[in-house]
């Protein structure tokens, strides 16, 4: 095959544009190495893209091995396209997102219960940038469980939902947002209040809440040493048992915060009873474009962005 069948072959699409991407990000940190850690990618993967890359252009790029990394002239040449390319695509981002400054439609959107005292506040802040960006944008709520959550997203009554991450479907797309961390609690009226160091043997003595929701196998094996005699179906109904002063439970913690700071809770043992539940922004694979649900999305992947850093 020609040099220029072969340059009429490499027309861009999206996969490859994420590949250039990361050839870029190879040239400018010099060598693989760098760029597994500024790229958060595996060496074994950045080299795997750069072998599709080449394939893909019918080119060599650079010279890797013991003798170090180094840029073929064509390599070079590519890079220096790679810059104009990802650049005028960025304009063009830029430029028909000025076309939608004004956003209009809906989002509807479904919550698990007792997320909004989360600290990161990321979906809150997503929503106050998505109604600044389309002030004519109706936002609807559904504070629903998680399994109708996910059949609601997955029939399109839903555009997106906010879920614990304990199984994935195959028909959604999960985006990590946060963990939510749980602890081990009991009211001030409770014997196990005023005990410093709280055992099995003491749990196994106390009239204890579950949830009656779908837990991780971690979660329901730390709920095992409990006398379970009552069960909530959201963590208000546990928050209700508990603070009845008769049962304990868990709680997350930023929910609990409020009775805890008032000295109405105490955590017990937390440095041992605890727990992480892992949260997930989940949308329809092959939903039909809507600007208004990928803004939201923008503006929460921006969120989840920085909080990492």
């Amino acid at each position: 095959m020609s040099r220029r069948k072969e340059a009429l072959s490499a027309q861009p699409g999206d996969a490859d544009l994420r590949l250039l991407k990361i050839y870029r990000k190879v040239v400018e940190c010099g060598g693989f190495s760098a760029a597994e850690v500024e790229l958060n990618i595996s060496r074994a993967a950045i080299s795997m893209a750069m072998n599709d890359l080449e394939t893909r252009l019918g080119l060599r790029l650079c010279q890797r091995g013991r003798s170090g990394f180094a840029l073929t002239d064509d390599g070079a040449e590519v890079y220096q396209a790679t810059l104009q390319l990802l650049a005028a695509v960025e304009g063009f981002r830029t430029r028909v997102n000025g076309l939608h400054a004004w956003l209009k439609g809906e989002l509807n959107i479904g919550i698990t219960d007792n997320l909004v005292t989360m600290p990161q506040m990321q979906i809150t802040n997503a929503l106050s940038a998505l109604k600044e960006r389309g002030p004519e944008v109706r936002i609807n709520i559904r504070m629903i469980p998680p399994n109708e959550i996910e059949l609601a997203v997955l029939d399109g009554r839903l555009h997106t939902g906010v879920i614990p991450a304990l199984k994935t479907l195959p028909g959604l797309h999960y985006r990590p947002l946060y963990a939510e961390a749980s602890q081990l609690y009991c009211a001030s009226g409770h014997p196990l209040f005023e005990v410093d160091e709280v055992t099995e043997q003491h749990l196994g003595e106390c009239d204890s809440v579950v949830p009656a929701y779908a837990q991780t196998p971690e979660v329901k094996a730390l709920h095992e040493p409990l006398r379970a005699s009552a069960s909530a179906t959201d963590r208000e109904g546990i928050a209700f048992l508990i603070l009845s002063d008769r049962y304990i439970g868990y709680l997350p913690t930023h929910y609990a915060e409020r009775w805890v700071a008032g000295g109405r809770m105490r955590a017990l043992n937390p440095e041992r009873w605890h727990y992480l539940t892992h949260y997930s922004a989940i949308t329809r694979k092959g939903a039909p474009p809507n600007l208004v649900l990928e803004t939201y999305l923008e503006e929460l992947d921006r969120r989840a962005a920085a909080h990492e850093r």
